[in-house]
């Protein structure tokens, strides 16, 4: 009896990775993973928003430009 639950229980999970090797397989792409995001927050408004503040941010920290008096 407890043979049979043990292979009751191999095949289940040999079922199993089967499955799991399946679904990763079915995963697995050429492209990088930047092409494969590539547009993802297309017209996302708050996408816009969080990169409109990151450049105000990394502006504010740019060192002041001084201003020059032109000689005459």
């Amino acid at each position: 009896m407890a043979s049979s639950t043990l292979e009751q229980r191999i095949t289940a999970l040999e079922a199993e990775v089967s499955h799991l090797k399946n679904q990763l397989a079915a995963l697995a792409v050429d492209k990088p993973w930047w092409e494969q995001i590539a547009g993802t927050f297309a017209d996302d408004s708050i996408y816009d928003e969080a990169m409109r503040l990151g450049r105000k941010y990394r502006e504010s920290q740019r060192p002041k430009a001084t201003t020059r008096q032109k000689k005459r």
